[in-house]
This record gives structure tokens, sequence and C-alpha cells, in this order.
């Protein structure tokens, strides 16, 4: 029981670190204005939860063109660690390429869960018209996700169906990484 609680607290903490790590790693990657003096709702957050590990990150690994790299080795790293962690917890005897290929699997889940909900908030922002920063902040990062879909998607009666038809390519993309995942790691 207290290892399901330990576990619980640890995966909530690693997620939203991790998470925020790899919103700041698109944000960048989108050119979204990252300063709070800019308007970005959510720039002083990120920040806080990101900084102590990107900052130092970033000194030995240098971004590659638009991509912070830097914040996606930071998610990685956070999540090695809680499966670091949890394993010798709990005692087990899984070697070291175990949890190096678990914590990369579940950096890709966690990239293809942030992605959808992401787009959920978008979807239902877009039901409401009042304009707003996190609508527009939403859109920034949805929109160039939508683009494509919307090319080949007509809209039906007005209704725009991207959103449905972009989270479903997202669920099926889930359903191949935990495929691929038990083929691998069993």
């Amino acid at each position: 029981m207290l290892l399901q609680i330990f576990s619980l607290i640890l995966h909530f903490a690693v997620g939203l670190v991790a998470g925020t790590c790899l919103l700041r790693m698109y944000m960048h990657l989108q050119r979204i204005n990252l300063s709070s003096s800019g308007g970005n709702p959510l720039a002083p957050f990120v920040f806080s939860i990101t900084n102590w590990i990107v900052l130092p990150v970033r000194r030995f690994v240098p971004a590659l063109g638009r991509l912070d790299t830097a914040s996606l080795v930071a998610a990685y790293a956070v999540l090695l660690a809680k499966h670091s962690l949890l394993w010798i917890v709990a005692g087990a005897t899984a070697h070291w390429l175990t949890l190096v290929t678990n914590a990369g699997f579940e950096l890709l889940s966690v990239i293809l869960s942030s992605l959808m909900w992401m787009v959920i908030g978008y979807a239902l922002m877009s039901w409401f018209s009042a304009a707003s920063d996190v609508r527009y902040f939403l859109a920034q990062l949805v929109e160039p996700l939508l683009r494509p879909i919307r090319r080949v998607l007509p809209q039906m009666g007005g209704v725009d169906l991207s959103p449905i038809a972009l989270m479903l390519v997202i669920q099926i993309a889930e359903i191949v990484l935990h495929t691929l995942q038990a083929q691998v790691v069993f």
C-alpha cells in the first residue's frame, strides 16, 4: 500500500515536471513568446517548474536549430530517475537497459497524452466566444497540428471535425506505442 501511494505521488510530480519540460520545448519549437510580459499566461509557471533542471542541462546540451534539446533531455532524465527510484524502492531486478527503454517509452507516452490534453483544452475553449490569453495560447500550440488535417477533412455543416480527427490519430499512436513497448520490453 505504501509503495502504491509513493508511486502515485512520484508519478504525479514527475509527470508535472516532465510534461512542463516538454511544453517548454514545444513552445520554443513553435516560436511562442516565452515571456510573461509578452502575454503568455503560462510562462511564469513553466519557468518555475522547469528552470531548476533545464538551465543546468542547457550548459551541456546545445539546441538543435529550433529544438530545445535541453528541455527534452531534462524531461527524459526526470522520467529515468523516476523509473530508477521505483526500481530501487521495489527491490526489482530489472536490467538497466529496461529502465532506459521504459523511460523512453514513457517520454513518448507523456508527449502523446500532453498533446491530447492540449487538443481537449483547445476544443473546450473554442466553444466560448470570449477571447482570453489561455485560448490564444492554446491556439498557438494546437493550430499547427490541425492545419494539415483541415486541408484533408473539410468542415461538415459548419462544424470543424479536425480536433476529433487529431485526437483519433493521437489515440492510434498511443495504441501503437503501447504495443511496441510490450514487444520490446518483453
